[in-house]
Protein backbone atom coordinates (compact mmCIF):
# COMPACT_ATOMS: atom_id res chain seq x y z
CA UNK A 1 0.00 0.00 0.00
CA UNK A 2 1.47 3.35 -1.02
CA UNK A 3 1.44 6.23 1.48
CA UNK A 4 -0.98 9.04 0.76
CA UNK A 5 1.04 12.22 0.33
CA UNK A 6 -1.93 14.22 -0.89
CA UNK A 7 -2.73 15.40 2.64
CA UNK A 8 -0.84 18.55 3.49
CA UNK A 9 1.35 18.90 6.53
CA UNK A 10 0.41 21.89 8.66
CA UNK A 11 2.83 24.84 8.91
CA UNK A 12 3.13 24.29 12.66
CA UNK A 13 4.46 20.76 12.14
CA UNK A 14 6.83 21.89 9.38
CA UNK A 15 8.25 24.68 11.56
CA UNK A 16 8.79 22.30 14.48
CA UNK A 17 10.52 19.73 12.28
CA UNK A 18 12.77 22.41 10.77
CA UNK A 19 13.68 23.80 14.20
CA UNK A 20 14.47 20.30 15.42
CA UNK A 21 16.71 19.60 12.40
CA UNK A 22 18.48 22.96 12.77
CA UNK A 23 19.10 22.28 16.47
CA UNK A 24 20.55 18.85 15.81
CA UNK A 25 22.67 19.68 12.77
CA UNK A 26 23.76 23.06 14.10
CA UNK A 27 24.60 21.56 17.46
CA UNK A 28 26.71 18.86 15.86
CA UNK A 29 28.59 21.38 13.74
CA UNK A 30 29.23 23.86 16.54
CA UNK A 31 30.27 21.11 18.93
CA UNK A 32 32.88 19.67 16.56
CA UNK A 33 34.34 23.16 16.18
CA UNK A 34 34.38 23.57 20.00
CA UNK A 35 35.98 20.15 20.42
CA UNK A 36 38.82 21.12 18.13
CA UNK A 37 39.41 24.17 20.37
CA UNK A 38 38.86 22.71 23.86
CA UNK A 39 38.78 18.89 23.77
CA UNK A 40 41.18 17.98 20.95
CA UNK A 41 42.88 14.97 22.72
CA UNK A 42 39.55 13.45 23.79
CA UNK A 43 37.93 14.18 20.44
CA UNK A 44 40.66 12.17 18.67
CA UNK A 45 40.63 9.28 21.17
CA UNK A 46 39.56 5.98 19.57
CA UNK A 47 38.49 4.49 22.93
CA UNK A 48 36.36 7.51 23.75
CA UNK A 49 34.63 7.26 20.36
CA UNK A 50 33.99 3.53 20.71
CA UNK A 51 32.48 3.93 24.17
CA UNK A 52 30.53 7.03 23.14
CA UNK A 53 29.18 5.24 20.07
CA UNK A 54 27.83 2.38 22.20
CA UNK A 55 26.12 4.79 24.60
CA UNK A 56 24.73 6.77 21.65
CA UNK A 57 23.37 3.62 20.03
CA UNK A 58 21.51 2.69 23.24
CA UNK A 59 20.11 6.20 23.64
CA UNK A 60 18.93 6.33 20.03
CA UNK A 61 17.22 2.94 20.38
CA UNK A 62 15.41 4.23 23.48
CA UNK A 63 14.49 7.45 21.67
CA UNK A 64 12.98 5.61 18.73
CA UNK A 65 11.17 3.14 21.00
CA UNK A 66 9.52 6.05 22.83
CA UNK A 67 8.60 7.74 19.56
CA UNK A 68 7.26 4.47 18.14
CA UNK A 69 5.15 3.74 21.23
CA UNK A 70 3.46 7.13 21.03
CA UNK A 71 3.25 7.07 17.25
CA UNK A 72 1.59 3.66 17.10
CA UNK A 73 -1.10 4.70 19.54
CA UNK A 74 -1.72 7.95 17.65
CA UNK A 75 -1.89 6.10 14.32
CA UNK A 76 -4.45 3.64 15.74
CA UNK A 77 -6.71 6.09 17.51
CA UNK A 78 -5.84 9.68 16.55
CA UNK A 79 -7.54 10.07 13.18
CA UNK A 80 -11.25 9.83 12.55
CA UNK A 81 -11.08 11.57 9.16
CA UNK A 82 -8.94 10.62 6.16
CA UNK A 83 -8.50 14.35 5.50
CA UNK A 84 -6.52 14.89 8.71
CA UNK A 85 -3.09 16.32 7.78
CA UNK A 86 -0.01 14.15 8.12
CA UNK A 87 1.54 14.06 11.58
CA UNK A 88 -1.66 15.50 13.06
CA UNK A 89 -4.60 14.05 14.97
CA UNK A 90 -8.25 15.03 15.08
CA UNK A 91 -9.18 12.77 17.99
CA UNK A 92 -7.83 13.10 21.53
CA UNK A 93 -5.97 9.89 22.36
CA UNK A 94 -6.12 8.89 26.02
CA UNK A 95 -5.46 5.16 25.72
CA UNK A 96 -2.31 3.05 25.82
CA UNK A 97 0.76 5.05 26.81
CA UNK A 98 -1.34 8.24 26.59
CA UNK A 99 -3.32 7.01 29.60
CA UNK A 100 -0.08 7.35 31.62
CA UNK A 101 1.36 10.59 30.16
CA UNK A 102 0.23 13.28 27.74
CA UNK A 103 3.52 13.58 25.81
CA UNK A 104 5.27 10.20 25.63
CA UNK A 105 7.04 11.09 22.40
CA UNK A 106 8.75 13.93 24.27
CA UNK A 107 11.07 11.36 25.82
CA UNK A 108 12.17 10.24 22.39
CA UNK A 109 12.58 13.77 21.08
CA UNK A 110 14.58 14.80 24.15
CA UNK A 111 16.86 11.74 23.96
CA UNK A 112 17.78 12.26 20.29
CA UNK A 113 20.22 15.17 20.87
CA UNK A 114 22.06 13.23 23.56
CA UNK A 115 22.10 10.07 21.45
CA UNK A 116 23.41 12.01 18.47
CA UNK A 117 26.02 13.72 20.66
CA UNK A 118 27.36 10.34 21.77
CA UNK A 119 27.22 8.91 18.25
CA UNK A 120 29.22 11.88 16.95
CA UNK A 121 31.59 11.43 19.89
CA UNK A 122 31.73 15.11 20.69
CA UNK A 123 32.55 16.01 24.31
CA UNK A 124 31.17 19.55 24.01
CA UNK A 125 27.98 18.22 22.39
CA UNK A 126 27.58 15.69 25.22
CA UNK A 127 28.38 18.12 28.04
CA UNK A 128 26.85 21.39 26.88
CA UNK A 129 24.90 21.47 23.64
CA UNK A 130 22.78 18.27 23.80
CA UNK A 131 21.42 18.98 27.30
CA UNK A 132 20.52 22.51 26.20
CA UNK A 133 18.86 21.17 23.04
CA UNK A 134 16.91 18.56 25.01
CA UNK A 135 15.66 21.33 27.28
CA UNK A 136 14.68 23.50 24.30
CA UNK A 137 12.89 20.58 22.66
CA UNK A 138 10.99 19.87 25.88
CA UNK A 139 9.98 23.53 26.20
CA UNK A 140 8.94 23.64 22.54
CA UNK A 141 6.84 20.47 22.82
CA UNK A 142 5.24 21.43 26.11
CA UNK A 143 4.47 24.94 24.87
CA UNK A 144 3.22 24.30 21.34
CA UNK A 145 1.66 20.88 21.87
CA UNK A 146 -0.23 21.95 24.97
CA UNK A 147 -1.50 25.10 23.26
CA UNK A 148 -2.59 23.20 20.14
CA UNK A 149 -4.28 20.45 22.14
CA UNK A 150 -6.20 22.97 24.24
CA UNK A 151 -7.23 24.85 21.09
CA UNK A 152 -8.24 21.67 19.29
CA UNK A 153 -9.94 19.70 22.08
CA UNK A 154 -10.96 22.40 24.60
CA UNK A 155 -12.42 21.35 27.95
CA UNK A 156 -11.98 17.66 27.17
CA UNK A 157 -8.23 18.19 26.99
CA UNK A 158 -8.27 20.30 30.17
CA UNK A 159 -9.96 17.40 32.03
CA UNK A 160 -7.44 14.93 30.58
CA UNK A 161 -4.53 17.23 31.58
CA UNK A 162 -5.82 17.40 35.17
CA UNK A 163 -5.73 13.61 35.45
CA UNK A 164 -2.64 12.80 33.35
CA UNK A 165 0.85 14.26 33.81
CA UNK A 166 2.66 15.75 30.81
CA UNK A 167 5.47 13.26 31.38
CA UNK A 168 5.73 10.44 33.88
CA UNK A 169 9.03 9.44 35.45
CA UNK A 170 7.61 6.49 37.40
CA UNK A 171 9.24 3.15 36.71
CA UNK A 172 6.05 1.50 35.41
CA UNK A 173 5.43 4.42 33.00
CA UNK A 174 8.97 4.27 31.64
CA UNK A 175 8.78 0.51 31.34
CA UNK A 176 5.55 0.78 29.33
CA UNK A 177 7.09 3.48 27.16
CA UNK A 178 10.35 1.72 26.34
CA UNK A 179 9.21 -1.91 26.28
CA UNK A 180 7.46 -1.81 22.89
Amino acid sequence: MRPDFSRRTTPSVVVRLLLWAILLLGGAGVSVWLDLQWFRPLFFSLWFHLLAFLVGWVLMRLAFRAAAAGGRELARRGKSSPDTPRLETDTLVTTGIYARMRHPMLFGLALVPMGLAFLVGSPSFILFIAPLEALLIAIMVLTFEEWECRRKFGAVYDDYAKKTPAVCWKRDCLKALFSH
